[in-house]
């Protein structure tokens, strides 16, 4: 029998009204008759449920009847949810109640004393009473009888034990013929990657199969580079992009644009194999396409990008005529799949009375591998044939939907229980590919009431836990491709929640399908973070009354992004849903929160994480209800507030990275429900004492411990019992300050006491411990799950523990230990393989360290496995005496002696990645000693390391053993003359040395006064920037046709004594030229023929007059700038491509660029000014429709901006105005700027009026305008999305905050910014 998720409400009330607690609260409030009257009738209404949850799924009557149900349980819930806040706040607040009754008993009779609360409630429980009335008397119409049916209880025999999802059933062939078009050559393929298509419709597994490959063990082998993208139906480049750029460099970088953004990824792939998955793409737009796939092309021959789609006209414009659509499984292969899921074996044999019904079943499904495996799932808990029987005769497979939702996913979630049903719609709150965490995700089912344990021993979290791994098992979930901590759902899957949750949740992706006369009916609310989330786009929802859970969701994985909310939404719209039990707001840059937060009684979450607050209003204490705390990430977070004691139902707190919190409230100790509490701080005599943390018997997951220098007496520690708490991460912290206050053994006993579960931890970080050695726990090989370990800042310790006997640990960071001298076999312990795990080793600042072992007789092998070390500041190790180092890929040392360097190298033969910086008395035969042992190495950087002269004697010898060199960058090595010592370029003849050598930067090497380009056939990259004694560069004689044809980017900047021309320079192929500073350069024109350049930047170039006669066809980004003799450029309207054209400060330049007087015809942003002839004379320029970013400064002549109107074409969304001298007013002028968005004005000092005109506008900006005292007008402000204002006194004092002149114009604002430079 199938459940209804009204059922499950129902089953919640009455066990609210149940509660004896409840009860007599009831009864004093004189209101019991009432709620048993409901109680009778939804009990009555209850029995009908068996029979309508099997008619709702054909009668559409039927599942409007249950709706209403649903709405009447809701409101029920919340009057139930009022009356337990009411006894709570009573109770909370004894002295408060009875001065309250005094007063009551001296104006009003005794007899109405106890009506406040009924009052309140009494119109409410007349409505629902209607309410109830109504549907039981619409139960004939709709043939509701009562049927005295159980559920069936499902089989558990099976649910934990998953087959192995690395098994894939029935692709054998398409897997063999996939992977050999992966791992072939084709090295004569003019492309660096090439495309590898899998088509098909959803579910058929496209994404399993490309997961699939992506896993396999020969293209992890084959690929240097790997990374996998969601694209879904937002094909928005730049974000995909960053996902790209962030996957493979684990870095999160901002970049303002999208060229900074694809230069940067050009360059992480340049020369690398790498295989790209972007799955599931649905755009058909080939420009997209191009200008996503562009920075690939960097990358080496043999790279591939799979692509998982549903349509195939995208790769029909790129060029597939043929292609294999992934097709469904045959009938035999569907069998095993559907055996494998459902019986755990991949046939029918044990099973032959089922295999008929099974072949049923896989027809239904259409050969469906979703569909399959989730009805697999679904008759995993069903034990006999009769079972099988109702599955395949259920009415869903008959049902007409249009094949919106497949019949069986729908089967499947029909057979679900009915508190499944409801954990399972709450996740059509997340928009398509969406990846969440199983830990937030329980966070807010049991805020929302949705888990209600059975029994006292379970608790509410294990219970979610329970469920979600349930529904995981059941395929609802699926871990996401490239992190098994985080979890999706398919597509189909998703399509299905929002089917299922109907009017009862607004997600992301339903917004503009919401009919406002139906506000009331939602409860659950959901909407993506974005740059700025205006009041205007949920001011309809002030009437979504029942309103209940109000839910921002961060997508993508840029954590930098800068969200702004306006601050109406928190003042005057949140105020307006007073029954939210979950409000979650992480990431927006909110520095205040409302006092009106306070009356938000009945919210169970509240998640402020990653914002700018600085403390929390007195008022939260009044959250009665308040489950959850989120205030992780809020760096600005001072205190929190002292009516803490009140949240009696609080569970987990969430406090990492608040830094400037110091200080625990007082009483916090005394919220005995607390499971996690991320960071504990010990205070002074009044403050939270270590012996509190007996009292939090559930504490668990993350917790970080802070002032343990403060605990005086041991007496305190014992009790703490840290090894029966079911912790993971551990950090223990004391103060960074060794002083005579400091006691070192009493220090020692207590970290022994702190000791945590072997069995659970999994990473530890100890810092500013004051003791002279570890306890024995601290690297007991008993803690197996350990990962992590980080000792920071233990700077009167003298020995290390033994980590060399923990069997899992994989990272492993040693900082600031100052008595450590020597480091040898008690790092090592017992074990007979030492470190049999460890990956990542890092030292920092130890300033003492001398000597360095890993050499002994008892030892198999150390560091088996280790593939990355730094040591940064160990300026005195120079004893040093390794075992091989059979791993070792990467090598970084930074202030460090060269005797550290000379061991390490010759320890390894396996280095890819070799990174140095101010390394002690490396001279040049030191330095050439190492890199006789790089003869694998890819990468090589030099910083700092000033006693080298030459990097090598001769290019030939350094390519003897360089041999795969692939990157060299030099920087800030002072007396680097050159980089080879024999170099000659008059008779250096071109020859394939160093031929792997692709990117060379230098940078900042002062003395060096020639360059002779190393490799300068094969060489793509070239920079060279601040060496300011150069004066020549070369480049070998060329020896035969197409020399240096792979030359990409050339950069050369601030080498001011540098000669005019570059020797035998040849460069036909380059696509990006980067010259600034370059005094002495006349012409471009001998540096490449430019047919495929495609940016070009010029800056402080005086000597350059003209480049009037280049071909620049293929341009698409132009910036010239500060070329005082430059008086010419290319006819700009042949420049079909180019986009994106800045011509800035050419005193000489006539603004009469092009001969036919076109621009660009593709022309989208153009920066101008500061050239010969002033704005004001400028004729009318035929712009192009394209162009809508314009930048306009260096004006001195224009006072209003109505003279320049001639020059602003009507396409414009962005217009700046920098600099202009004599501008009063752009009032006027504007008018015809119907598009214009943005709007910058920078150092305008005369600057005094704005327009009233621009309704479009969403963005403004003010700066350094000293006589702006006004604002436009209120049409222009209320669309407002963000107002920075800086420099203006006058206009900064009228919008300074709440009680200013414009706030009540401006307050909508999302990002209202207003400070000083």
């Amino acid at each position: 029998m199938a459940e209804t998720i009204a059922s499950e409400l129902i089953k919640l009330v009455f066990q609210k009204l149940s509660d004896e607690a409840m009860k007599q609260y009831v009864r004093a409030q004189g209101i019991h008759n009432e709620l048993n009257e409901l109680t009778t009738t939804l009990s009555n209404i209850q029995d009908l449920l068996n029979d309508a949850s099997n008619k709702e799924i054909t009668d559409k009557s039927v599942k409007t009847w249950l709706n209403g149900l649903q709405h009447v349980a809701y409101d029920i819930d919340d009057v139930l949810d009022d009356l337990a806040t009411e006894a709570m706040h009573r109770e909370l607040n004894p002295e408060s109640e009875a001065i309250t009754s005094k007063v009551k008993k001296l104006i009003v009779p005794t007899c109405c004393t106890n009506l406040s609360l009924s009052h309140r409630l009494s119109h409410k429980l007349d409505g629902i009473k209607k309410k109830l009335q109504d549907l039981e008397i619409q139960k004939t119409g709709l043939g509701l009888i009562v049927k005295d049916e159980k559920p069936k209880k499902a089989s558990r025999r099976s649910e934990t034990c998953l087959p192995d999802v690395s098994r894939v059933v029935g692709r054998e062939g398409e897997v063999e013929r996939l992977l050999s078009k992966l791992l072939r050559d084709e090295a004569c393929c003019k492309d660096k990657f090439s495309i590898v298509p899998i088509v098909g419709m959803g579910g058929v597994g496209k994404t399993t199969l490309a997961r699939l490959l992506y896993n396999d063990t020969k293209v992890k082998e084959h690929f240097e580079l790997k990374a996998w993208v969601c694209i879904s139906d937002d094909f928005d480049v730049f974000k995909i992009s960053d996902t790209v750029l962030q996957s493979v460099t684990r870095e999160n970088k901002v970049f303002k644009d999208l060229n900074q953004l694809q230069v940067a990824l050009s360059e992480q792939f340049k020369d690398k194999r790498f295989l790209l998955v972007v799955d599931d793409v649905w755009s058909e737009n080939y420009g997209d396409w191009e200008n996503l796939v562009r920075p690939f092309h960097s990358g080496a021959h043999g790279s591939r990008i799979i692509m998982t789609t549903r349509k195939d006209q995208l790769l029909r414009k790129i060029g597939f005529d043929d292609l294999d659509r992934l097709r469904s499984l045959s009938q035999d292969d569907s069998l095993s799949l559907l055996a494998l899921h459902a019986l755990g074996v991949d046939n029918f044999d044990s099973h032959m009375t089922l295999k008929p019904r099974g072949e049923h079943f896989v027809r239904k499904c259409d050969g469906l591998p979703l569909a399959i495996k989730a009805i697999g799932r679904l008759l995993r808990t069903k034990t006999n044939e009769e079972d099988w029987d109702d599955m395949l005769n259920n009415e869903i497979w008959d049902i007409d939907n249009g094949d919106v939702i497949v019949p069986a996913l729908r089967l499947s979630y029909h057979d679900l229980s009915a508190d499944l049903k409801q954990l399972f719609a709450y996740c059509s709150l997340f928009p398509k590919d969406f990846l969440f965490n199983k830990e937030e995700l329980v966070l807010l089912w049991m805020a929302e009431g949705f888990l209600n344990p059975s029994n006292a021993t379970t608790s509410p979290e294990r219970l979610g836990h329970e469920h979600f791994n349930n529904l995981l098992s059941r395929s609802f979930f699926q871990h996401a491709p490239n992190d098994e901590s985080l979890f999706m759902m398919h597509d189909l899957i998703n399509d299905l929640a929002t089917f299922v949750a109907g009017e009862f949740y607004v997600g992301p992706d339903n917004h503009t399908k919401i009919q406002k006369e139906d506000l009331s009916k939602h409860h659950h609310l959901s909407f993506i973070s974005e740059d700025y989330v205006a009041y205007h786009k949920f001011e309809a929802f002030k009437r979504a009354k029942n309103l209940r859970t109000f839910l921002a969701i961060s997508i993508g994985v840029d954590e930098s992004c800068c969200y702004y909310l306006s601050n109406k939404i928190l003042v005057d719209l949140l105020p307006e849903f007073p029954m939210l039990r979950v409000l979650s707001l992480s990431g927006f840059e909110i520095n205040k929160v409302p006092d009106s937060i306070g009356s938000l009684k009945h919210l169970r979450y509240l998640n402020l994480s990653k914002t700018e607050i600085r403390e929390l209003p007195e008022n939260v204490g009044n959250l009665y209800n308040l489950q959850t705390l989120i205030v992780f990430g809020c760096e600005n977070l001072t205190k929190l507030p002292k009516s803490f004691l009140k949240l009696k139902k609080l569970r987990h707190i969430d406090i990492r990275d608040t830094p400037l919190l110091e200080k625990l409230p007082l009483g916090i100790d005394e919220l005995k429900s607390i499971y996690t509490l991320t960071k504990i701080i010990i205070g002074r005599d009044d403050g939270f004492a270590i012996a509190k943390l007996n009292g939090f018997k559930n504490l668990h997951g993350v917790i970080s411990i802070e002032g343990l220098h403060r605990v005086q007496n041991l007496m305190h520690v014992p009790g703490v019992n840290l090894s029966l708490k079911d912790i993971t991460k551990l950090e223990l912290k004391w103060i960074d300050v060794f002083d005579g206050s400091r006691n070192g053994p009493l220090e020692n006993e207590v970290l022994n006491e702190l000791e945590a579960n072997g069995d659970r931890l999994e990473e530890l970080g100890i810092v500013s411990y004051g003791g002279t050695k570890f306890p024995n726990w601290v690297g007991d090989p008993s803690f197996h799950e350990l990962v992590d370990v980080s000792i920071r800042g233990c700077r009167k310790c003298t020995s290390l523990p033994p980590f060399g006997q923990l069997p899992s640990l994989k990272k492993l960071f040693i900082q600031s230990m100052d008595e450590v001298k020597d480091i040898g076999l008690e790092l090592f312990g017992s074990a007979s393989v030492a470190f049999p795990s460890l990956e990542f080793l890092r030292f920092e600042d130890m300033s003492g360290w001398e000597v360095w072992s890993t050499k002994n007789e008892g030892l198999d092998a150390v560091f088996p496995r280790l593939q990355e070390l730094h040591i940064k500041t160990c300026p005195r190790l120079i004893n040093v005496s390794l075992e091989a180092l059979p791993l070792l890929k990467v090598l970084k040392i930074d202030r460090c002696g060269y005797d550290l360097l000379r061991s390490l190298v010759e320890a390894t033969s396996s280095i890819t990645n070799l990174e140095i910086s101010s390394i002690l008395e490396l001279r040049d035969e030191v330095w050439r000693g190492v890199i006789e042992y790089l003869k694998v190495v890819e990468k090589v950087s030099i910083n700092r390391c000033n006693e080298i002269r030459y990097l090598w004697e001769s290019e030939a010898e350094a390519s003897k053993v360089l041999v795969n060199l692939k990157k060299l960058e030099v920087d800030n090595c002072s007396n680097l003359v050159s980089l080879g010592e024999k170099e000659n370029e008059d008779d250096n003849i071109e020859r394939s040395l160093l031929s792997s050598l692709r990117t060379l930067e230098v940078s900042s090497c002062e003395k060096m006064t020639h360059f002779l380009c190393p490799n300068s056939i094969s060489i793509v990259s070239l920079s060279i920037g601040c060496c300011k004694s150069l004066t020549h560069v070369f480049f070998p004689l060329t020896t035969k046709q197409g020399g240096r044809k792979k030359l990409k980017r050339l950069a050369i900047s601030d080498c001011e004594k540098l000669m005019e021309n570059i020797n035998n320079i040849n460069m036909p192929m380059l696509q990006h030229m980067y010259i600034s500073d370059w005094t002495n350069l006349k012409s471009i024109v001998q540096l490449s023929n430019f047919l495929h350049l495609t940016h070009l930047f010029i800056s402080n170039c005086p000597g350059i007059e003209s480049f009037h006669e280049l071909q620049l066809s293929n341009l698409i980004t132009l910036l010239v700038k500060s070329c005082e003799r430059l008086n010419s450029l290319p006819e700009l309207s042949n420049l079909t491509f180019l986009t994106h054209l800045s011509i800035r400060n050419c005193p000489n330049m006539d603004p009469s660029f092009s001969s036919s007087g076109l621009w660009p015809p593709n022309l989208i942003s153009l920066e101008i000014g500061g050239l010969k002839k002033p704005m004001s004379d400028w004729s009318h320029q035929n712009f192009p429709t394209s162009l809508v970013n314009l930048m306009l400064l260096l004006e001195e002549n224009v006072s209003n901006i109505g003279q320049l109107s001639h020059l602003l074409p009507s396409s414009l969304t962005r217009l700046h105005i920098w600099s202009f001298d004599k501008l009063k007013s752009v009032s006027m002028g504007l008018q015809h700027l119907t598009s214009l968005q943005h709007l910058y004005i920078v150092s305008c000092l005369e600057m005094k009026h704005l327009p009233d005109t621009l309704t479009s506008l969403q963005h403004l900006l003010i700066i350094n305008c000293p006589k702006m005292k006004h604002l436009p007008g209120e049409t222009v402000l209320s669309s407002l999305l963000s107002l920075r204002i800086v420099g203006c006194p006058k206009l900064e004092k009228k919008c300074n905050g709440r009680g200013s002149h414009y706030w009540p114009l401006i307050s909508h604002i999302p990002k209202i910014q207003m400070h000083d430079w």
